[in-house]
Formats: structure tokens, sequence, C-alpha cells
């Protein structure tokens, strides 16, 4: 192919684009040196990057339950019964954000005048979500950009356990974040040994970062209350008289269920309270580093929310570092020997360098845009690296389809001819892709941990394959090809 020949093929609109798309995925990994070799900007699950997992059981049940009572009023009676929130799911079905077990369950429901039909460890599907969300936020406030929250929902829509993947992430960091619930409460001292409950961490408005008191030296976070809330502070304090006596009635601030800050009110808060609620105020934490990491935590937990379920941590591990780099290296090697394979039996095949070479180009191309495209939507694990190397056999079956098909009883065809048997087999190969599409479509939606990201890089390397490197190949196979004598 002689310089003219070569840049018409250059032009070609299929061509151009992808090597557009080609220096654009490049861009996106941005591979460059780094302390420990090539480094890049690519995201890397645990399997890669080293981390913890933790499995968290929620801390609550769903029952059936039958009742001749109005259902208001049988909940209500028995939220005071069980001193837990009650949710009700279906009209016969309720989520009770407490752990109870079967037995101690039965008799309470019959004292307010229900059966329990029904029982099942976990939370509903609404709670599950709500949960997931507020773990998300979390997560992204703690800073960490490969983090996974799974769940397990079984075929009555009831979850019983969630999975957090936190790569790059401590054991202690983990369970400090996400194997608590993160409820915040305030409470005032009424006596000695006797408090009473202000408020909870869902009036906050507004959360600083954590910052460290000029005078005392001790960490803290600053936070706004709304107007409920700061009415709710201001009516506690008047009528448990911490306004006129403050130093007999110290008010607690209380994270999942040990103290973080308890001092009496400042003689200055306490005048102003008595004319006016106050929205800002400074939980200390302590001092230090331990007060700076206390600090941390608690703006975390303050910024997202409290779960609105307990949740224990029923599992956990660790992938160290050094394996995470081991598991790195193993997965380029095995992905270059994929391509290597690829090419050899390519070429025992034709026996012809010229369309070996461009076949390998091309699936190459394809694996870059693939690892462009997911280093914004999928960190990469030992199964999203299996997903890849997946797209590297179907891609090279199908660009055997094209080959052999316009080169039917090894002629090359005319033009016309060429486009026809082109046409016809970028048609077996979209048939081919909408199988492989529609049979990953279903792990790609459920939360089925790993095996979601595997069927992500397959949809997304089946796609680039159809709609850009298919496409391209015809066009370059066809410029080659059609420098070969009959």
């Amino acid at each position: 192919m002689n310089r003219e020949e070569f840049m018409i093929l250059l032009k070609d609109w299929r061509v151009l684009l992808l090597l557009v798309l080609v220096v654009l995925a490049m861009a996106a990994i941005f591979p460059r040196p780094g302390g420990g070799g090539i480094e890049t900007s690519l995201q890397f699950g645990l399997d890669l990057e080293g981390g913890s997992w933790l499995q968290l059981e929620y801390q609550a049940e769903v029952v059936g339950f039958r009742t001749s009572r109005p259902v208001e009023a049988f909940i209500a009676d028995l939220e005071k019964a069980l001193d837990a929130d009650i949710m009700l799911v279906q009209e016969n079905t309720m989520e009770i954000r407490r752990y109870y077990t079967r037995a101690e369950l039965e008799p309470i429901l019959l004292e307010n005048g229900g059966e329990l039909l029904s029982y099942e460890q976990g939370v509903s599907r609404v709670t599950t979500e709500d949960v997931k969300r507020i773990l998300e936020e979390k997560l992204n406030t703690l800073g960490t950009r490969d983090a996974r929250v799974n769940t397990l929902t079984s075929l009555t829509g009831v979850s019983r356990y969630m999975r957090v993947e936190l790569a790059g992430v401590d054991m202690a960091t983990a369970q400090e974040i996400v194997g608590k619930q993160g409820k915040f409460e305030i409470r005032v001292a009424t006596s000695e040994n006797q408090t009473e409950h202000v408020l909870f961490g869902d009036t906050i408005t507004y959360v600083g970062l954590p910052s460290k008191e000029p005078e005392s030296g001790k960490w803290g976070v600053s936070f706004t209350l709304n107007e409920k809330g700061a009415s709710a502070f201001r009516e506690a304090a008047i009528t448990y008289g911490a306004v006129n006596n403050p130093e007999a009635h110290a008010f607690s601030m209380i994270l999942d269920g040990e103290t973080v800050f308890s001092a009496p009110l400042r003689g200055d808060l306490a005048e102003r309270l008595k004319n006016e609620p106050i929205r800002q105020f400074f939980a200390t934490t302590g001092t230090g580093d331990q007060g700076m990491r206390d600090a941390m935590a608690l703006e975390i937990h303050l910024r997202a929310g409290a779960l609105p379920v307990d949740v224990t941590i029923a599992g956990s591990g660790t992938v160290s570092a050094l394996m995470g780099e081991r598991f790195k290296a193993m997965s380029l090697v095995a992905g270059i020997l994929a391509l290597i394979t690829v090419a050899v039996v390519v070429y025992y095949r034709y026996r012809e360098p010229g369309i070996v070479l461009p076949m390998v180009a091309i699936n190459a191309s394809e694996v870059i845009i693939l690892l462009g495209i997911a280093r914004f939507v999928q960190q990469l694990d030992l199964a999203s690296i299996a997903g890849i190397i997946a797209v590297l056999g179907t891609g090279i079956d199908q660009l055997v389809v094209i080959t052999d098909e316009v080169l039917y009883e090894g002629k090359v065809p005319s033009p016309s001819l060429y486009l026809k048997r082109l046409s016809r087999a970028l048609g077996i190969i979209v048939v081919s892709a909408a199988t492989v599409f529609i049979a990953m479509i279903p792990l790609a939606v459920m939360d089925l941990s790993t095996l979601r990201g595997f069927a992500l890089v397959t949809i997304i390397g089946t796609l680039i394959g159809v709609l850009v490197t298919r496409p391209a190949y015809g066009r370059v196979i066809m410029g080659i090809l059609s420098r070969k004598p009959d």
C-alpha cells in the first residue's frame, strides 16, 4: 500500500473514529512513569489494589402478621412494646428495625392483638436501597474511589447481608466507617444518673470540616441545626433547667452509643438560649492524632446520616497490597499471552502477515478503548480482567468471520461483491453480539459482586466491537486485500 492509498484509508471515517477513540482512551488511561514502574489512572478493585472487605448483617426482621385491630393502631402499640421503629412493607407485612428472634416476637404480637405468620431476618428492598445510598455517601466522603457496596436479596425481596469492599483502606478504618450505624444523638442530664433525649442527627443541615479549637487544642466538628432542631435544643435546655443551672445539666453528644462530647452550657450560651434558639454548635472529640481521626469519622457520619437499621459485622477480610501487586502483574501477563496466542493462531490459519497484523492491531485497539471507558465506569478486578480476555477471544473470532466471508474460495472479490459479503458478515456479528448483550444484562443489573463487573466489561467490549472496530477492520482489510492478486 503506497502513501496515497494509506492516506485515503486514514481519512475514512470508520478508521478515523477508531484512531480518535484510541487516542482519547490513552489520554484517559494516562500511562506514566511512577515510583514502582508504570502508573495509570485506571481504577483497581480490591483484588488488584489490596484493602478490606466487610460483610454486614442487618439487625432487623421482616415479618408477616395478622390482626383484627386497625393496622395503624396495632403498629403504634407494637412500636412502644418493642421500642423500635416499624415500617409497613405490605398490607400484612412489616419491617421491625430492631433485632428480635421469632420466639421473642410471637408473645409480644399476641399481647397486642396480633399473630405472627412469617419471619425472616433482614430488611425490605426499600430499606436496602437506603442503606446502600447512605454507605456510598459515607465512602465518598471518606475519599476512597474504589469502593463497592453489594447487596444480596432473597426471592421474597428480603436482604439479610450486605458486602462492602474498600480497595486501599485498612480494616480499622473500614470498621470505623462502615461497620457502625452512625446514629448521632444529643441528650441532656436531668439528674445525676439520668438523661433525656433532645434530638437526632437528622436535624443537622450543615457539617463543617474537622478543625482544632485554638484555646483548648481539641479537635472537633462544627454543625448547624435546622429550625426544628434548634427549637428542640432550646426547649430541652429551658425545661430541664440547663439555662439557669448549666453545671448540673450537661449536654452529651453520642455517636453509636458512645459519648464523643459532654459538657455544660457556657454562661453566655445559656443566657442566649433564654431568649432565642441557637443553631450553630461544635462537638469536640479530643486532642492529638486520635482526636483528629475521631473528628474525621464524626464528620462522615454527620454528613451522610445514620443507617435506618443497626448492622453488625458478620465477616471481614483483607487483601495485602503486595498480593494485589502480584495479581496485577499476573493479569498483565495473562492479557499479553492471550494477545500473542491470538496472533499465532491467526497466522497459522492465514499464513499472511498482511492479514494477521491488522487483526492483532484492531484487537489491541479494542482493549485500549475498553480500558479507557472502564476508567470512568468500572474498577478493574480479576473478574473484569477475565471479561477483557473474553472480549479478546470473541473479538478475534468476529474478525475471522469477516475475513473468511470476504475471502470466499480464497479470492478477493470485486468492490461491489466485497461490500455485500462485508454486510453479510457484519449482520452475523450483530446477531452474535446481541446474544452476548442479552445474556449479560441480568448479571449487569443485579448486585452479584464481581459477576457484575465481568458483565459490564463484556457488554462495553461487545458494543465497541460492533459500533467501532468491526467496521474499521472491514475498511482496513478491504484496502489490504485490494492490493492482492486474484
